[in-house]
């Protein structure tokens, strides 16, 4: 009895903690600067929607909302794709030489990526690739890669090889192989990803502010920290602009959840 108390009491406590700071920022979506200050975790009286409308009518975060899909959905795309292929490549060579192109990869997860962003505005500022959604949408690939082959190479090992031997039986290349049987045998795996990747670039601040100055190739949270100024921070914006941009994110998990639970469940079970 005291230990299903004590339970009870330490599961109600987390939920406390995870839900207090989405209380505080909804309802300070709809109240305006005095009323936060004065009673930040009070209801608003009255309501005010003026944050909304603007959001919507007086900032630019209807290109900023373009700009992340764009460099969300080319960048999770094409990394699932090269991820994908990569993990089943090195499935596919021996133990030695996969394992050494496995290690390569997994390299990319022990630099920061702080420590680079030096070279990294250099080499993309001769290649004229500063101040571009395409080149956001390259060191978003690049830094994203090595997790998502790490990811997927795992759930490659798990698939039976007795599949991929009669495939070869029957006259089927790796291209075949990989199209047939390792990417429908993978979609758990890959939307389980694809949650990873959506969450890291459709979030990512570092790169933005790093490579784009114009404010019109602004993503979502480069738009947001300019509402944050040296002497004067408008939080009811911000937190407006975080429900605003949160909104796909969620909407995106509710459809993908289903995978995103098949993938981390995966070889939990054999036989």
């Amino acid at each position: 009895m005291i230990a299903r108390v004590g339970r009870w009491l330490f599961l109600g406590g987390f939920v406390a903690i995870i839900a207090a700071p989405v209380y505080i920022v909804i309802v300070s979506t709809v109240k305006d600067n005095a009323q936060l200050f004065t009673n930040p975790i009070g209801l608003p009286s009255p309501i005010v929607l003026s944050n909304y409308v603007r959001m919507l009518t007086e900032s630019s975060i209807d290109t900023s909302f373009r700009n992340s899909v764009v460099v969300t959905a080319a960048a999770v795309v094409l990394t699932l794709l090269l991820a994908s292929l990569a993990s089943f490549g090195i499935t596919r060579l021996t133990r030695v030489s996969g394992g050494l192109l496995f290690g390569l990869f997994i390299l990319g997860l022990a630099v920061p990526a702080q420590v680079n962003i030096i070279p990294i505005f250099l080499q993309f500022k001769s290649l004229g690739l500063t101040n571009s959604l395409v080149g956001l949408i390259i060191i978003n690939i690049a830094s994203t890669l090595p997790i998502s082959v790490f990811i997927l190479t795992t759930f490659f090992r798990q698939l039976p090889p007795d599949m991929f031997e009669s495939a070869v039986l029957d006259g089927a290349g790796y291209l075949r192989q990989y199209l047939s049987i390792a990417l429908p045998l993978s979609r758990p795996a890959l939307g389980a990803t694809s949650i990873f990747l959506l969450v890291i670039v459709w979030n990512d601040l570092l790169y933005p502010l790093l490579l784009i100055t114009e404010q019109s190739k602004w993503t979502l949270p480069r738009t947001l920290l300019g509402f944050q100024g040296e002497y004067l921070t408008d939080y009811t914006m911000i937190f407006t602009g975080v429900i605003i941009a949160s909104m796909p994110m969620v909407i995106m998990y509710v459809l993908l959840q289903r995978f995103f639970i098949a993938g981390l469940t995966a070889g939990a079970v054999k036989g």
